[in-house]
């Protein structure tokens, strides 16, 4: 019968491991230590993912330069691919939040990555005496160059996703402002009557605010391709071979897809996270302005009797427990609170940069763990926003006209002609009494109706006036 666990060892002493795990005596530590979430680094398959790109341009790198023979290598390079692939993650078991500037991750990832190889080799899982997790897997790194690198090969994948869903939703609103060209409405400042504008312009400007912060995402992506990988401990690249770190860079670039490059100064890059503030600030930026939107939509669409009205936005479900017929604006609500809770991870994102001492920050699995749910429930936001709202919202056409024919702020348009205070004055009879201010305008003597008619045409109130030359 085979023995259900096997004995291995650090320098703390001996421990029991599940004979069939992957993970080894440091990982059982971890796990031990770091009973925080319950949620374990699989649910970041991005990042393992990225742990095994980096140990494979690692061991490309070791074996070209001979500080691993290509036996071990091969090995080691089948059983990265085999993680790549999408194997044995559930296998990465430590805690999101940890301790140790992210040893417990790297190490996690070392001793599943060197059991694999051993069973590559025909060898039980713990031989380490044939292929060690440090000396092999881990040779010429360290944790402080691995983790960051690691790091941003994950979010540079997840950014990708995040713009993707981004750039669906506001293909969304783009679709909804041709389709709302036409709709004229009564703009609104500070929830007050303004002047006149389309509803498709509205919904043009939600466009555009999307597509810029698509571009500020962008920028903030290109700064985390700059990597410190052959940093080793804290920059100075001990125990790496000459020419280690260059071709490590190179091979990473080459089996991920992404264009990394290496840190001008590795001491730097090694305790320098402002890449990592950057991006949580876009982050910010983006759940800020998409939170903005989705506390217009629900304005715009409040009622349906007592509320604004302009809007109506696809009933999504029953809105309450007592009230028959009540329906809520459940998605744009949703989205509001991803974007409380984005906001708070650039806090904690924040605070963890600055904490940072001396030549390495011990802080990055927090900020790491906040900037990978800042973008994933943004990109899940993004997408239901736009598949279970914005696609079906349609204009309340007769409630709008009416507004637009009744309005009292068209009074504006005569500024120029009449000027401000008799302008003023007619807006201000006309909301006392009710009456229409084309005949007020006449009842005062300022402006006949046939007159007023011709200059208030709501069309041409949309636009920049264009005067004859």
């Amino acid at each position: 019968m085979t023995h259900p666990f096997r004995i291995e060892h650090d320098f703390l002493g001996e421990k029991q491991i599940p004979a069939n795990a992957y993970w080894g005596v440091h990982t059982a530590r971890a796990v031990e230590n770091f009973p925080i979430t319950g949620t374990r680094i699989s649910a970041m398959p991005d990042l393992i993912r990225a742990m095994a790109l980096v140990k494979k341009a690692a061991v490309r790198a070791n074996a070209d330069l001979g500080a691993i023979d290509r036996d071990r290598a091969a090995a080691i390079v089948l059983a990265c691919d085999a993680v790549i692939g999408g194997q044995l993650h559930e296998e990465f078991v430590v805690d999101v939040i940890q301790g140790g500037a992210g040893t417990s991750t790297n190490m996690n990832a070392n001793e599943v990555i060197a059991n694999l190889a051993l069973e590559k080799l025909g060898h039980e899982k713990g031989r380490y005496d044939v292929l060690h997790p440090n000396d092999h897997v881990n040779a010429s790194q360290s944790t402080n160059d691995v983790y960051p690198t690691a790091m941003r090969l994950a979010l540079w994948t997840a950014i990708d996703r995040l713009l993707g869903a981004m750039a669906f939703l506001r293909t969304g609103f783009e679709l909804k402002a041709d389709e709302f060209k036409h709709v004229l409405k009564i703009g609104r400042t500070q929830l007050q009557d303004a002047v006149p504008m389309t509803l498709g312009q509205e919904f043009l400007t939600y466009a555009v605010m999307m597509e810029e912060d698509e571009a500020r995402l962008r920028e903030a992506r290109a700064l985390i391709q700059e990597i410190n990988l052959g940093a080793t401990a804290i920059g100075t690249g001990i125990n790496a071979p000459a020419g280690y770190a260059e071709l490590a860079c190179q091979y990473l670039a080459e089996e991920s897809g992404i264009p990394v490059v290496k840190a001008g100064n590795l001491i730097e890059a090694t305790q320098d996270t402002g890449a990592f503030v950057q991006l949580s600030g876009v982050l910010k930026r983006v759940a800020t302005k998409l939170s903005k939107i989705c506390n217009d939509l629900r304005l715009l669409s409040s009622g349906p009797q007592a509320g604004f009205g302009d809007i109506k936005l696809p009933p999504r479900q029953a809105g309450s427990s007592i009230m028959p017929g009540k329906v809520n604006p459940v998605i744009p609500e949703v989205m509001n609170q991803v974007a409380f809770e984005v906001i708070g991870n650039d806090m904690t994102v924040t605070m963890a940069s600055e904490a940072g001492q001396l030549q390495l920050n011990a802080f990055e699995p927090i900020m790491g763990w906040s900037l990978f749910k800042s973008i994933a429930h943004l990109s899940q936001a993004c997408l239901t926003l736009q598949t279970n709202c914005v696609a079906g919202i349609e204009a309340n056409h007769a409630l709008l006209a009416k507004r637009v024919r009744e309005s009292v702020t068209l009074v504006t348009a005569l500024n120029p002609i009449i000027g401000y205070e008799k302008a003023a004055l007619i807006a201000k009879t006309a909301i006392a009494t009710g009456a229409p201010i084309a005949d007020v305008a006449e009842s005062l003597g300022i402006m006949t109706v046939a007159e007023m008619d011709a200059l208030l045409v709501p069309e041409k109130l949309t636009q920049p006036l264009r005067r004859a030359p």
